[in-house]
């Protein structure tokens, strides 16, 4: 069952076209990975699908779960369950990761017609979503992100995931800053996330994240669009070969 359908998208930031025509149709229970060199729009791509500011969809269409994604305001596709693990994830000063997190679990319920969630389910699921991606207490308690290290960053937003649970969740350059340790941590969070409702879409320019996290197909984006489509084994013959080369093959 089709989860998202990008067709012939064009995006412009400050009227220079990025994306030149982006196809991409992602199923549920399916992982995406996309790779490319820096400056093929493959950060434009995610930006672009989340509704961020500056980011000018000029032709194109996205449908998502069925409705029209580009006619909603970016509240609406969070609501919707769609997830962007920020490649640079922001900080906010004076709001707890709890209360942040309260709010957005009750905004998603009740734009899903559910009730609020109760504090003791609600405590649960924290403790639950906290020892998968291996938040400790001190750090649950802060404000989100402020005086986190890089690494904590990642780790955090894999924790905002799988509290929220997300129907498609965009993972932009989720291995920058990792060491290896913590890239098998949050890869092992996220294998275990993985089922069959809900699907994942992998931006990243090397292979070594996808040892961990096994996508279903890899995509090459150049030049705003996607040249070459594999499975696995397109990583591994990129990692040899190099982009250059792997393109002028196609």
């Amino acid at each position: 069952m089709k989860l998202i359908e990008i067709k012939n998208l064009h995006v412009n930031i400050d009227d220079k076209e990025i994306l030149k025509g982006f196809d991409l149709d992602i199923n549920r229970g399916e992982v995406h990975a996309i790779m490319g060199p820096n400056g093929t729009g493959k950060s434009t791509l995610a930006s672009a699908l989340v509704g961020k500011p500056d980011y000018e969809v000029t032709a194109g269409k996205v449908i998502f779960k069925g409705k029209d994604l580009l006619e909603m305001e970016i509240e609406e596709r969070a609501l919707e369950g769609l997830f962007l693990a920020f490649q640079y994830p922001v900080e906010i000063p004076g709001v707890s990761m709890i209360n942040f997190m309260k709010t957005v679990v009750d905004a998603r319920r009740k734009h899903n017609n559910e009730d609020p969630i109760s504090p003791v389910d609600f405590l649960n699921l924290v403790k639950k979503s906290s020892k998968l991606v291996g938040i400790n207490d001190k750090m649950k308690g802060r404000a989100v992100n402020e005086g986190f290290s890089g690494g904590e960053k990642k780790k955090n937003e894999i924790f905002q995931m799988a509290m929220l649970q997300p129907d498609l969740a965009i993972l932009d350059e989720l291995d920058s800053g990792l060491d290896i340790d913590s890239l098998k941590h949050v890869a092992e969070a996220i294998n275990k996330l993985r089922n069959k409702n809900n699907a994942f879409l992998i931006i990243t320019h090397y292979q070594r994240l996808l040892d961990y996290i096994v996508p279903d197909y890899v995509h090459i984006m150049n030049d705003g669009k996607i040249v070459k489509s594999g499975g696995k084994e397109l990583a591994m013959e990129l990692e040899s070969m190099g982009y250059d080369d792997i393109m002028s093959k196609n």
